[in-house]
């Protein structure tokens, strides 16, 4: 779906985001055109938060297989992530791998990406749905809740999961699109932080949410933008920071996690360094196999 154009701050901030809304048969009670009716909000990060692990990945892998992207692509992001692990972000290595991203994807149809996405959702993403995260949410709709996913992922991957999921709708980042074509650019920046937080705001502004009385859910210190925006913050599956964070504001705690998920989760440091290795490996084999074919 296409930003909402209109020229108010909040739509301007939510078209920034993108907007996703689900069809018009999700059970959802919402109040009628002029109504003065207040409503109240639930808000979910996805990754880690509804669905173990990292949405994006999993639809990289299924663009991959499709023959979207080649194996020096996969390398060049594994050295880049790495490389952050080790020395912590660095804005113009951030902006490397976004512009690399969206020159993979220039070109390509958004209705092609999003008959992937519907694919990697029945081959992936369904089997690692967080079942405690899904009590939450049918909880949310069957009290008559604007239920939001607010992702980093591309709106168009937030759209097939909140519908998948039955809920209101998804704010995500927005890649720019021509006659249904990328175009390489993006609309605003990356859905992440500060901007979720920006965006959920305007959103509660168009659409009379009420934020004191909403709930919001995340996993990351990333995400204690948002979770600080309304009444009924939770900590879902938290990472060591947002963990001692929430301790010390008095945030409630979820763990949906097994033990062998939280020793995952702690693990992930080793595991890249690891995939850094393999990545250098595939340089230095590619290397030698490109010199003894010239000597």
């Amino acid at each position: 779906m296409r930003p909402v154009r209109d020229p108010s701050p909040a739509a301007r901030a939510i078209a920034e985001a993108g907007v996703a809304k689900a069809p018009a048969d999700v059970p959802v009670v919402a109040a009628e055109p002029g109504s003065d009716e207040v409503r109240t909000g639930a808000f979910f990060d996805v990754d880690n938060t509804i669905i173990r692990g990292a949405s994006s990945f999993h639809l990289a892998v299924g663009l991959y297989r499709r023959g979207f992207f080649r194996k020096r692509d996969i390398v060049r992001f594994g050295v880049h992530q790495a490389r952050y692990l080790a020395f912590g972000e660095n804005k113009q290595q951030i902006d490397e791998v976004r512009s690399r991203a969206l020159e993979i994807m220039r070109g390509h149809s958004v209705a092609e990406v999003t008959a992937i996405a519907e694919d990697v959702y029945d081959e992936v993403l369904c089997l690692r749905i967080y079942p405690g995260t899904q009590r939450l949410l049918d909880d949310h709709i069957a009290a008559g809740h604007e239920v939001w996913l607010v992702t980093a992922t591309p709106v168009e991957i937030g759209e097939v999961i909140a519908r998948r999921l039955g809920v209101t709708g998804a704010l995500g980042t927005v890649a720019e699109h021509d006659d249904g074509f990328y175009t390489g650019r993006l609309v605003g920046d990356l859905l992440h932080g500060q901007a979720k937080a920006d965006a959920v705001r305007a959103l509660a502004e168009r659409d009379r949410i009420d934020l004191g009385e909403s709930y919001a859910y995340g996993d990351s210190t990333n995400d204690v933008a948002i979770l600080s925006e309304v009444g009924h913050p939770c900590a879902i599956n938290p990472d060591r920071r947002l963990r001692r964070h929430a301790a010390s504001v008095g945030w409630p705690v979820r763990e949906f996690r097994s033990s062998r998920g939280r020793t995952a989760r702690r693990s992930i440091n080793a595991a890249s360094l690891a995939g850094l290795a393999w990545a250098l490996g595939l340089v230095v084999r590619a290397v030698r196999r490109s010199l003894r074919g010239g000597s």
